[in-house]
């Protein structure tokens, strides 16, 4: 072969190599980044429903489907909620039983495939809670974002914000609790969300620019009556209120931080939903590498809205060690940095952003006295 057309065939193969490369490093950040709202988060197992009786379900054995506290239990055409694993009923060694508290949505067939979920509700706040709410509009800057208000005596407003695999409807699990405690309630749909505006390319970035969707809400809340704002987010909808502490216009308004379950490390979180989606090793730091350069998301400007020595408010952060998304050591570090500020109340047993559901009473409780300490 000539020199010159062997020069012509290597830079052609080089060519190939790099475009292939390209191509399965686009492949592996969508596969992680997209993340459909109200459906199950990847790695989260689908279960079969074996039977039903009064007050229960039996569901495939296995650790998840035996985690201890309250879930809504999620499939096509059904949502249900379950309560804690009924031991002492019997049942076969395959299987698992839970009470069942209630069925939503549809009815639950034996046969059927469901999954866990942090969301309890569905609806708005005053089909499912009897809580009179405001369908309101705020303008964001990829468009009208719609939101819940549900009105309270005070005028301190908690600005609550879903993550991964969640829809607004999740921070309901907590608005009868807020309500109690006389505090306004602004639940917003941010970019990708139903009803909400679309971002570029359908990927979401883990907070790293629907954060400004959170700014819109803190600027409508302050418009329409709040002296001060709590920010209390799920998963990357914790990373977006580090972000709004850190750089939103009337981050003066912002009180307090209640970050569950928080994305404090955008690279681990990408790299853990890549695996759960069956990303080959191999690809995960071209899944990394692509991310950053298609969705904007760097791990520098989060790293930097989670610095300990940025935080100017108290922080309260629900987390755990079961968290396979979210790395539990990162609010650690956080906690131990900056004992002045920030209180961890660890959950074990625990599925990302399912802090409450492992323990309701234990973590109202703890919401309730860091609430208390700020109005």
């Amino acid at each position: 072969m000539r020199p010159a057309t062997a020069t012509a065939a290597a830079v052609t193969t080089l060519i190939g190599a790099g475009a292939a490369t390209v191509a399965a490093g686009r492949y592996a950040s969508s596969a992680a980044l997209k993340v459909p709202p109200g459906r199950p988060l990847p790695g989260e197992p689908r279960l079969t429903v074996h039977a039903t009786a009064a007050g229960q379900v039996a569901l495939t054995r296995c650790l998840a489907s035996r985690r201890p506290g309250t879930y809504g239990l999620s499939g096509p055409g059904v949502h249900a909620v379950v309560g804690p694993v009924l031991d002492d009923v019997p049942h076969s060694a395959d299987t698992v039983v839970r009470r069942l508290e209630r069925v939503v949505v549809g009815r639950l067939e034996v046969g059927g495939h469901v999954g866990l979920t942090p969301q309890l509700h569905t609806g708005t706040p005053s089909d499912a809670l009897g809580l009179a709410h405001e369908d309101v509009e705020m303008p964001g800057e990829l468009g009208p974002l719609p939101a819940w208000f549900v009105p309270a005596a005070r005028s301190t407003w908690v600005i609550a914000v879903h993550g991964l695999g969640t829809t607004r409807e999740h921070p309901m699990n907590l608005m009868g609790f807020l309500n109690r405690m006389r505090l306004p309630v602004l639940a917003l749909a941010y970019r990708g969300d139903p009803g909400a505006p679309r971002p570029a390319g359908g990927l979401g970035h883990l907070g790293d620019s629907e954060w400004r969707d959170l700014d819109a809400a803190i600027r409508h809340a302050v418009r329409h009556g709040a002296e001060r704002v709590v920010l209390l987010g799920w998963s990357t909808g914790a990373s977006m209120a580090l972000h709004a502490a850190a750089g939103c216009g009337l981050r003066d308004r912002i009180s307090g931080l209640v970050l569950d379950s928080p994305v404090l490390d955008w690279e681990a979180t990408l790299r853990a939903l890549a695996t759960a989606r069956r990303v080959p090793a191999p690809l995960l730091p071209l899944a990394v590498r692509a991310a950053q350069g298609s969705t904007g998301v760097h791990g520098d400007r989060l790293a930097e809205a989670a610095d300990p020595d940025g935080l100017r408010v108290p922080t309260l952060v629900f987390h755990g060690p079961d968290d396979h998304l979210a790395p539990w050591r990162t609010s650690r570090e956080l906690a131990s940095r900056r004992a002045d500020l920030v209180t961890l109340h660890t959950v074990r047993d625990a599925s990302h952003a399912a802090m409450w559901n492992a323990d309701p009473h234990r973590y109202e409780e703890a919401l309730r006295r860091f609430l208390t300490s700020l109005i």
